[in-house]
């Protein structure tokens, strides 16, 4: 079955995307960030080994014009942020990961060895430099256990070890170590 790579995007609008970025920069400036971050990462992840999928919130945003219109779009629904993702991964038909669309350095190749550790795990995640990640997959998204994802601190160090804790007896792999865009000190430097 084909694997499934889920974006997870806001429609990039002021004051409602990079709202930590925001305040060190400016509403605007992060927005902008966003919105040209984003379709960036969406045109260089496109790859003909796995299907691209965006999840999008809000979920009226579905028939936004932000995005490439060729890609199949899903809502994200309600809950935080946890409950999206169990829900965007479940969504898939087979193997998928998923990320978020701010993190400037990944690659094709990133998300190729993120679809190649699934062959021996069950599960496998990326980490980010903050104890957050910036992504997340399933062997067999519907498999996961039905805690997954819950009770964790989001936006803080201790993200990444809540949600390894939420998958006991799951064979679990990690991936390279990437750094995602949360304040202005995270901005790529050109």
């Amino acid at each position: 079955m084909k694997r499934t790579l889920i974006i997870m995007v806001k429609e990039p609008r002021p004051g409602r995307v990079k709202t930590r970025l925001g305040k060190d920069i400016g509403v605007i400036p992060a927005t902008w960030w966003f919105r040209h971050q984003s379709a960036r990462l969406i045109r260089r992840l496109r790859d003909p080994r796995w299907q691209t999928v965006l999840a999008v919130a809000p979920d009226t945003a579905v028939f936004s014009k932000a995005w490439p219109a060729d890609l199949p779009r899903l809502p994200q629904g309600d809950g935080d942020l946890g409950a999206r993702m169990k829900r965007m991964l479940r969504a898939a038909p087979g193997s998928a990961c998923l990320i978020g669309a701010d993190i400037p350095g990944i690659t094709r190749a990133h998300v190729a060895r993120a679809f190649s550790a699934l062959g021996r795990h069950d599960a496998v995640f990326g980490p980010a430099a903050d104890g957050g990640y910036w992504l997340a997959g399933a062997k067999h998204p519907a498999r996961l256990p039905r805690g997954t994802f819950e009770n964790v601190r989001w936006s803080t160090e201790h993200a990444l070890a809540d949600t390894l804790r939420t998958l006991p007896g799951c064979r679990i792999a990690l991936t390279d170590t990437l750094r995602d865009v949360d304040t202005a000190a995270d901005l790529p430097r050109r």
